[in-house]
């Protein structure tokens, strides 16, 4: 498809999304269950399509984990929408009031971005997250899926707008583009339809969005995340946290990338991290000290200095043996994205300035990093774990998809 054949979808969503600000807001919530409901009760349907993307994919690929849908995935999105659907709607909130002193009645009021284009690969849960939380906060949404996953989300958009008829509110509000890559460069100067961008993926896929667009970005970013194990911590803990991080869910931006671990416990810290690590096929990459600890694992490797800038999103991870947390702090300064990192230690004041000191969206003392997820963190879903400082930071959630509009009532006032 032509880029200049997707301008009609765009203006439509555009207007879309003006109808959608006027919906009750029992309508809204009647989509948003009517959507979860839909999606359990055509769970085959979305499974068959899925099934279909994952055939052309490589399966000794980990990030085919990120494509994959199964009964379980399924029902987890659903009930992430229905979480969505019992969440307040942000927008419409009265944020300020005042009465000036010439009458000006004043009011600071939370409304919709307007149109949220969204830019993501592989991942078709995202799909349904999006459209979710997009719903909710009165926002028309523009998906732009990768091809990986289009058959998948071309199952999911047939259900949300299916969902959207049969309550009264306009499908075009939920577009979904199509999946060439050359459709992002008419997104890019959409500046009259669409509000603001939001890449979700690869470092280089949000590098290449942020680099090119004139529509402003707001950056959910890839995860270099950090594992600090300090001297005093309880080495049985570290060793649950640190298995956890890297393995429970290898693929996804707030799993491990480095192990940094104090040089006084390294050994011992190891010793705990080798059945586990070699049961899940974890590859160590370390550095002299760490290698020496490892001595003997079957998937050690020596470290490069550049992967202590990878987000490897695979059953891989760094290793950095350090002095004190004085170096700990200045090796995560250093190679962190600022997405998530973790101290695991029995000392509070460290605790304390390892959460003060570093500069991350997220911060944990003494648990694992893979909790950076906007449904863990009671937040419903999320679009993506924001790494910049303005507007948003952290889980992109329903809150964060409002601006603010100021509403003056007056009774003929002009000024002097």
């Amino acid at each position: 498809m032509s880029t200049r054949k997707i301008e009609p979808l765009i203006r439509k969503t555009h207007r879309a999304a003006v109808e959608l600000r006027r919906a009750g807001d029992r309508q809204v919530k009647s989509a948003l269950r009517l959507l979860a409901k839909s999606l359990e009760e055509q769970s085959a349907v979305v499974l068959r399509a899925n099934a279909k993307d994952v055939a052309r994919q490589d399966p000794d690929n980990p990030r085919t984990d990120r494509l994959l849908l199964n009964e379980k995935r399924i029902r987890a999105i659903a009930q992430s929408i229905r979480k969505v659907s019992r969440l307040p709607d942000p927008s419409g909130k009265l944020l300020d009031s005042r009465t000036l002193a010439n009458g000006l009645k004043v009011e600071k009021r939370a409304v919709p971005l307007g149109v949220v284009g969204a830019i993501y690969e592989s991942r078709p849960n995202v799909t349904f997250d999006i459209a979710a939380l997009c719903l909710r906060s009165r926002n028309g949404c523009l998906l732009k899926g990768s091809q990986e996953a289009a058959e998948t989300n071309r199952a999911a958009i047939r259900l949300i707008r299916k969902a959207l008829e049969a309550s009264g509110i306009h499908p075009d509000c939920v577009t979904l583009l199509p999946p060439e890559r050359e459709v992002v460069q008419e997104l890019f100067t959409a500046t009259r339809w669409v509000d603001v961008l939001i890449p979700r993926g690869s470092d280089a896929l949000i590098r290449y969005v942020r680099s090119n667009s004139l529509v402003p970005v707001i950056e959910t970013g890839a995860g270099v995340c950090h594992v600090y194990v300090e001297s005093t911590a309880d080495l049985e803990k570290a060793a649950a946290i640190v298995v956890n991080a890297k393995v429970s869910r290898p693929s996804v931006c707030n799993s491990m990338d480095t192990l940094v671990v104090d040089a006084a416990v390294a050994g011992a810290l190891v010793e705990r991290l080798r059945g586990p690590f070699e049961q899940y096929g974890v590859e160590v990459f370390a550095d002299a000290v760490g290698a020496k600890a490892f001595a003997g694992y079957p998937l050690l490797k020596r470290a490069k200095p550049e992967d202590y800038d990878r987000e490897w999103l695979s059953l891989k991870c760094a290793v950095k043996v350090v002095r004190n947390m004085d170096e700990a702090l200045d090796h995560i300064a250093l190679h962190s994205t600022k997405h998530s990192e973790a101290i695991v230690s029995k000392d509070k004041r460290l605790c304390e300035r390892f959460l003060a000191d570093v500069d991350a969206a997220a911060v944990y003392a003494n648990a694992s990093t893979r909790f950076t997820d906007g449904e863990e963190l009671g937040l419903g879903a999320e679009i993506g774990i924001s790494t910049q400082k303005l507007h948003a930071r952290g889980p992109f959630a329903l809150e964060k998809l409002v601006t603010e509009k100021w509403v003056i009532r007056g009774t003929g006032q002009v000024r002097e």
